[in-house]
């Protein structure tokens, strides 16, 4: 781990502390499957308020793969991309329920191999559920990760490796947590507060654009 790396780190912990938290509201595997699938473009505070009502509709795998497909589009709609998740939800767990016994998988290739569920869906499982070490890359940790030197990747994927090669394990999936909030509170886009940044002076992009300024 580079010096550079490390000092990011020690302020993210000092700053945001090194508890684990999970935004989506859930009370087991599944549940935080389907909310992650239904947060696809959809902010983390819209989902919940959906699924308050839909995981009392719906009280287990059985009730989701049984669903009717134009009543689970209404249930979900304000969350956006309705059809696709619905269908995505269902087939998924139907798979669930006739490969799994019911159970969501622990490995990546087995939560990946599911209608919808790609690593980023895979690793919040395996990150919140399993307690394996992960990395989440959504567009916060993609954009932020980038901004501060960690990665020059655009594909979720490269970005992921990267940041398991860079980051320690333990702050695998601290790196996600912090980086949601820094990404909502601080550094938004596209109109980051950056005087407000305790990352500031570790920030290349930052440097870049106060020596610009200069000129």
């Amino acid at each position: 781990m580079t010096s550079h790396v490390q000092k990011i780190l020690e302020r993210l912990d000092k700053e945001y502390g090194t508890e684990y938290i999970c935004y989506l509201n859930h009370e087991n595997a599944w549940q935080l499957l389907i909310a992650t699938m239904l947060s696809a473009q959809c902010t983390d505070a819209r989902v919940n308020i959906v699924t308050k009502d839909l995981f009392q509709k719906y009280q287990s795998i059985d009730d989701f793969a049984n669903a009717d497909l134009k009543e689970l589009e209404q249930d979900i709609h304000s969350t956006g991309f309705y059809h696709n998740k619905a269908k995505n939800i269902i087939a998924c767990c139907r798979e669930l329920r006739d490969k799994f016994g019911g159970e969501v998988p622990e490995s990546i290739e087995e939560l990946t191999s599911l209608a919808g569920v790609g690593r980023k869906t895979a690793n919040v499982i395996r990150g919140n559920i399993y307690h394996e070490p992960s990395i989440v890359v959504d567009t916060h940790v993609k954009r932020i990760s980038k901004k501060l030197g960690i990665t020059e990747e655009d594909d979720p994927v490269k970005v992921e490796m990267d940041l398991m090669k860079k980051l320690p394990k333990d702050h695998w999936i601290l790196w996600n947590i912090h980086i949601i909030t820094l990404g909502r509170t601080i550094c938004k886009a596209p109109t980051p507060k950056c005087e407000e940044c305790f990352l500031q002076d570790l920030c290349p992009e930052f440097a870049a654009r106060e020596r610009k300024g200069k000129k």
